[in-house]
């Protein structure tokens, strides 16, 4: 960071301009949802860890999403709500840096984690009698590696290129965390290179990950229509409209933040939708994998009666 030539030692994240009533009614609110986020994600990990029924590479790969998204929590909101109780509070350059590559790392690790989901669906599906043969124990493991691997990688880059540039004012962030577009705004210098490469970046792991679970889905549906056994095409569409309800949130709302052109949308409501997508995102994903899931359902009430009758 030394050698950038950067005069800025710190960051003024704006977050939302409203007033002091509505800024305390916030900080309880998304207080509420953080809590929810950590408790949803957290009982998750629990069940599965708990049940060895839940020991299975579905449940493998929804482990790990539910640890991204407790993570991709723990980066955005704590700042967010010390913003909301102290506006004019300043972030280091370090801190900045550091929560904008965690974000892009996690966010990127979700994106891969997704398709796993998706692939792991199709194959269990689509081509049930191969299913242990193709997805064992040590792909899995591979597999969750790369994506973890692969998105650190990714924000790596990014970070790379953000510390190339020289920042000198103003030190408004006009976002409720360092996000990297909106960091970018504040460059002294051209960075049609950082545009081009957060595009890039978006393309794919995004629009060409969500193509691929889309196709996934349409074999998955044609494959479900031909099951005989109306309980278990029941239970098979249960299972993969939770993963396509999950994949359409995350993949829906950064498309329009990160792939549509700036004009098309204003500054503020693609702010408003990134806090969909780092808040609101991640406190869906438990409660409608276990409120749409008959398995983790069971699991649940069988841990509530034993711990009942002890």
């Amino acid at each position: 960071m030394g050698g950038n030539q950067t005069s800025i030692t710190e960051f003024l994240l704006l977050g939302f301009p409203v007033g002091p009533r509505i800024q305390m009614l916030l900080f309880g609110l998304f207080s509420l949802f953080y809590v929810f986020t950590l408790l949803g994600n957290g009982t998750i990990l629990g069940l599965i860890s708990l049940d060895s029924r839940l020991h299975t590479p579905m449940y493998f790969f929804l482990s790990h999403l539910a640890v991204v998204d407790i993570a991709y929590a723990c980066n955005t909101v704590p700042q967010m709500l010390v913003n909301l109780l102290h506006p004019a509070k300043p972030i280091s350059f370090a801190g900045c840096m550091t929560q904008m590559f965690l974000f892009l790392s996690f966010a990127h690790t979700e994106c891969l984690l997704l398709v796993l989901m998706s692939y792991d669906r199709y194959v269990a599906i689509c081509h049930p009698l191969r299913y242990s043969t193709i997805m064992t124990w040590r792909v899995c493991i591979t597999l969750a590696l790369t994506s973890w691997t692969l998105g650190v990688l990714l924000a790596l880059v990014h970070l790379m290129l953000l510390l190339s540039l020289s920042f000198c004012g103003p030190q408004k962030v006009n976002h409720f965390f360092c996000e990297i577009t909106a960091v970018l705004k504040l460059a002294c210098v051209d960075t049609h290179i950082n545009e081009v490469m957060v595009l890039a970046g978006a393309l794919s792991v995004l629009v060409g990950p969500f193509f691929s679970i889309v196709i996934s889905y349409v074999h998955i549906l044609c494959a479900i229509l031909k099951i005989q056994s109306g309980e278990g095409r029941q239970k098979a569409f249960s299972i993969c409209s939770s993963h396509l309800c999950v994949a359409g949130f995350f993949y829906g709302t950064a498309i329009i933040i990160y792939v549509e052109p700036q004009y098309e949308s204003p500054k503020e409501q693609k702010k408003y939708l990134l806090l969909f997508h780092s808040l609101f995102n991640p406190m869906l994903n438990p409660l409608i994998y276990s409120l749409r899931n008959k398995e983790v359902q069971g699991v649940l009430k069988r841990m509530l009666v034993k711990e009942r009758t002890s």
